[in-house]
C-alpha cells in the first residue's frame, strides 16, 4: 500500500471534508482516506495496481472541490493566512454597507425622526426606500459570492455544505425581498416585508466568523511554523580553504560547514574542530545549552552560542532530524483520532438533515396560518444557525494545538490515535538502563588506604579493555590526574571473575573478592564495605598488587536527576510504575527504591521483555513501555504505547509511537498529561458542537414562539453560528497556556 497526501481546496465545514472523504473512500483500491478540515489535507492509503492520483482528482473535482499534490511550502504561506489577508478587506466593505443598510431599514423604526435621505425615507418614498436597500445589498452579496458559487453547485451535486445553507437562506430572503420591491407600486404594504438587511448582515456575520476562525487556525500552526523557520536558507561551506556562502539545499553529505557564534547549524553533522555550547531548545525542549566538542553530534536548526565550530555534514534534506520532526508533527496533525468518528458520521448527513428540518418547519408554520414573512424567517433562521463547522473543527483543532504544544516541549506524538490511547495509560514500564539511569557506568566509591596507588594499577590494567566498567575506571583515574604510561603485560581474562596482568613488574589482579581469595589474598579489610556497596546495586572491582589487597572500587550507572520526580508525577496521575531490567536483583531493586517504583522486574532477558509487558497488560490494561528505541524493540512494539526516550536515535523517530527528544523521564508523565488535556478539550468541543446544534436549531424553528416566546431573527442566528465556530477554535487554543 502506498500513502500520499494532497491539498484540498474549497472546503468550508465538516460536511465538505466528509464529502471528500466519502467519495475517495469509495474508490476501488483505497484502503483508507482521512480528510482534515483544519489543515486542508487528505491522507490516502491505496493499492497502486487498482487506483491512483488521476482517480482521486476526478472523484474530488466531481464532488466540487479542488485537489493538488501536497506543496512543500513554508508555513508562513499556508492557506489560512492567505485567506485571512484576502478576505479582510472585503469584510470591512461588507460591514460598512451592512451598517448603512441597517441604518436605512431599521433606523426610523427604532428612533423617531432619525434623519435619512428623502429617497430612502419609507414614508415619503417607499419604492426608493426599497431600491436603496437593494443597491446596498448587491455589493455585499457580490463580496460574499463564494457562498453562492460554492454552495449552490455543491447542493446540486448532492454534497451540500455550510455555504449551501447560507446560500439557500440568504438567497430565499433576497428573492422574496426583490418580489416585494416589485410589488410596492401596486401593494404599498409590501414595503414592510423587506429582508435585505437580514441578507447583508447574515452574509457579513458569517464571513466575520470565518475570518476569526481562520485567524485562530493560523495560531494553531505556530508549532510547525517555528520548526520550519529553524532551518537557515544559507550555509557557510569550507572549500579549498575558502569560506563560501551557498543555499542550504546545495550542501552535500561530507562537506564541512563553518558555524559561527549566533548562527544556526544548517544541517545535521559531527563537530570536527572547535568547542561551543549549542541551544537545542526549539528541537528538544531542553532550555540548557549543550556543550559540543570534536566528535559531538549537532542537529540542524540548533543555534551555536559561543565558539566557532567546524561541522562535517552527515544528513541533508528529508534525512535530517529537523525534517523528520516536522514530518512527525505534520503526520500527527493530519491523522484523526478515533474520538472524531461520531462527529464525522453526523457531519456526513448534517447539512441535508438541516435543509429537511428547515423545509418542514416552514411548511408547518405555513399550514398553521402564518404569513409568508414569518415562514421565511423560520426557514432562513434554521438554515443559518446550523453550524457544521463546529463539528468539523472540534477534533482537529485540539489535536493540532495539542501536538504542537508537545513538539515545543520535545514530546513528539505520532498521530491522533496514539494521542487518544495515551490518556488511557494505567501502567508505565521503564527499561532501567539509559532510561531511569544515565546509561553510562561511573565510579561512585573508592575504598583504600592508598587511593592513588590503587587507581594507578587499576587504570594501568583496564587501559587495554573495552568493557564499560574498565572505561569507567580509566576515566575516573584520568580525572584524578593518573595516566599510567606503560602498557600491562601478560594480560589474562579469568572468565566470570576478572583479569590478571603484570604492571611495572608487579602481578595485578582486578575482579571479584573470590578471585583475590582464591589467589591467597586477604580482602577482609574491605569485605564489609564491599558488601554494603553491593547491596546498593553497585558493581565491585577488588584490586591487588603482588598479593596485597589495595582496596575496592564501586562502579554504577547513576540514576537520572529527574527520575524520582517522574515516578512521583506518574503516581499522582494514578499510573502504576514498573522497572524492567536485565541486571541482578539487588541492583534493580536498589534503583527501584531510589525512584519509588511500584514494581521491579530484574534479570529479564531481552527476549523475555515482551512477555513481561503482556503480563502487565493483563493486570492493568493500557500499558506504555519507555526505552531507548533500539534494544527494546519487541517490548516497545508489544506495549499499547511505545515511547522512545532521547530522540537522537533515527530508529526511535521511525518506530516509536511517542518520541521524547530530551533524555528526561519527566517527559513521560508530561506526555500522559498532554494527552489527557487534549482529549478533555476535544470532548468539550464536541459537547458544545452537539449541544449548540441540538438546542439552537429547534429555537430557530420557532420552538420558543410556540410557547409564547420570541422568534429568533436570522441576523441573530447568523451571529450565533459564527460565534459557535470561534468558540471551538478558541477553546482549543486554551491548551497552549497549559503547563505540562
Amino acid at each position: 500500500m502506498k500513502e500520499e497526501r494532497y491539498n484540498i481546496s474549497g472546503m468550508s465545514c465538516a460536511a465538505c471534508s466528509a464529502s471528500v472523504q466519502r467519495v475517495v473512500s469509495k474508490l476501488d483500491g483505497v484502503e483508507s482516506c482521512e480528510v482534515n478540515l483544519v489543515t486542508e489535507k487528505m491522507t490516502v492509503s491505496y493499492d497502486e495496481a487498482k487506483t491512483g492520483p488521476a482517480d482521486f482528482k476526478r472523484a474530488v473535482e466531481r464532488a466540487g472541490f479542488g485537489i493538488s499534490p501536497e506543496a512543500q511550502e513554508k508555513a508562513a504561506e499556508k492557506q489560512p493566512e492567505k485567506k485571512v489577508k484576502s478576505g479582510f478587506s472585503g469584510l470591512i466593505i461588507s460591514a460598512v454597507l451592512s451598517a448603512v443598510l441597517l441604518y436605512v431599514s431599521m433606523g426610523q423604526m427604532m428612533i423617531k425622526n432619525l434623519p435619512v435621505p428623502f429617497f430612502a425615507d419609507m414614508t415619503k418614498d417607499p419604492y426608493g426606500f426599497a431600491l436603496t436597500q437593494l443597491l446596498l445589498t448587491i455589493p455585499v452579496m457580490f463580496i460574499g459570492k463564494r457562498f453562492f458559487t460554492t454552495g449552490i453547485p455543491l447542493l446540486f451535486r448532492g454534497n451540500p455544505n455550510m455555504d449551501s445553507l447560507v446560500a439557500i437562506g440568504a438567497g430565499a430572503s433576497f428573492i422574496y425581498s426583490v418580489v416585494m420591491t416589485y410589488a410596492i407600486p401596486y401593494y404599498h404594504h409590501a414595503v414592510h416585508n423587506l429582508y435585505y438587511e437580514s441578507v447583508a448582515v447574515v452574509i457579513t456575520l458569517v464571513s466575520l466568523g470565518k475570518q476569526l476562525e481562520l485567524r485562530s487556525q493560523k495560531k494553531t500552526e505556530s508549532a510547525i511554523k517555528k520548526l520550519m523557520e529553524l532551518s537557515p536558507d544559507t550555509a557557510v561551506v569550507l572549500k579549498d580553504g575558502k569560506e563560501l556562502t551557498v543555499p542550504t539545499g546545495e550542501v552535500a553529505v561530507g562537506e564541512t560547514l563553518i558555524v559561527k557564534p549566533g548562527a544556526k547549524v544548517p544541517l545535521d553533522g559531527v563537530v570536527t574542530d572547535g568547542t561551543s555550547s549549542v541551544n537545542e531548545a526549539m528541537l528538544t525542549g531542553e532550555s540548557i545549552p549543550v556543550e559540543k566538542s570534536t566528535g559531538s553530534r549537532v542537529i540542524g536548526g540548533s543555534i551555536n552560542i559561543s565558539g566557532v565550530i567546524y561541522v562535517k555534514v552527515t544528513n541533508i534534506g528529508e534525512d535530517t532530524a529537523l525534517a523528520k520532526i516536522i514530518k512527525f508533527v505534520e503526520d500527527a496533525q493530519n491523522k484523526k483520532a478515533p474520538i472524531s468518528k461520531t462527529a464525522d458520521k453526523v457531519a456526513g448527513v448534517f447539512v441535508p438533515a438541516v435543509i429537511i428540518i428547515a423545509v418542514l418547519a416552514a411548511a408547518a408554520w405555513l399550514i398553521a396560518g402564518k404569513e409568508i414573512s414569518f415562514v421565511l424567517k423560520v426557514f432562513t433562521g434554521v438554515l443559518v444557525i446550523a453550524c457544521p463547522c463546529a463539528l468539523g473543527l472540534a477534533t482537529p483543532t485540539a489535536i493540532m494545538v495539542g501536538t504542537g504544544l508537545g513538539a515545543s516541549n520535545g514530546i513528539l506524538i505520532r498521530n491522533g490515535e496514539i494521542l487518544e490511547i495515551t490518556h488511557k495509560v494505567r501502567a508505565v514500564i521503564f527499561d532501567k538502563t539509559g532510561t531511569v539511569t544515565v546509561g553510562k557506568a561511573a565510579v561512585t566509591d573508592v575504598c583504600s588506604d592508598n587511593e592513588k596507588e590503587l587507581l594507578y594499577y587499576a587504570a594501568a590494567v583496564e587501559a587495554v579493555s573495552d568493557h564499560p566498567l574498565a572505561k569507567a575506571v580509566t576515566a575516573y583515574a584520568a580525572e584524578k590526574g593518573i595516566n599510567p604510561e606503560n602498557r600491562p603485560d601478560d594480560v589474562k581474562n579469568i572468565s566470570g571473575k576478572g583479569i590478571s596482568a603484570a604492571a611495572d613488574g608487579k602481578t595485578v589482579l582486578l575482579g571479584s573478592a573470590a578471585l583475590l581469595t582464591e589467589n591467597g589474598i586477604d580482602v577482609s579489610a574491605y569485605k564489609g564495605k564491599g558488601e554494603q556497596l553491593a547491596s546498593e546495586g553497585k558493581s565491585l572491582i577488588y584490586v591487588s598488587a603482588d598479593n596485597k589487597a589495595l582496596g575496592v572500587i564501586a562502579v554504577a550507572d547513576s540514576v537520572r536527576e529527574t527520575s524520582r520526580e517522574a515516578f512521583s508525577r506518574l503516581k499522582k496521575l494514578g499510573v502504576h510504575t514498573v522497572i524492567l531490567s536485565g541486571d541482578n536483583k539487588a541492583c534493580a531493586d536498589y534503583i527501584g527504591s531510589i525512584v519509588g517504583a511500584d514494581e521491579v522486574y530484574a534479570e529479564v532477558l531481552p527476549e523475555q521483555k515482551a512477555e513481561t509487558v503482556e503480563k502487565i497488560q493483563s493486570q492493568y490494561g493500557t500499558v506504555m513501555m519507555v526505552g531507548d528505541g533500539i534494544n527494546d524493540a519487541p517490548a516497545l512494539t508489544k506495549a499499547d504505547i511505545g515511547c522512545a526516550i532521547g530522540g537522537g536515535s533515527d530508529i526511535a523517530i521511525e518506530a516509536a509511537d511517542i518520541v521524547l527528544m530530551k533524555s528526561d523521564p519527566v517527559d513521560v508523565p508530561r506526555a500522559i498529561r498532554l494527552s489527557r488535556l487534549t482529549i478533555t478539550n476535544i470532548k468539550e468541543n464536541l459537547f458544545w458542537a452537539f449541544c449548540y446544534n441540538t438546542v439552537c436549531i429547534p429555537v430557530a424553528a420557532g420552538l420558543l414562539y410556540l410557547f409564547g416566546g420570541p422568534l429568533l431573527s436570522p441576523m441573530l442566528a447568523g451571529l450565533a453560528m459564527s460565534l459557535s465556530s470561534v468558540f471551538v477554535v478558541s477553546n482549543a487554543l486554551r491548551l497552549r497556556s497549559k503547563k505540562l
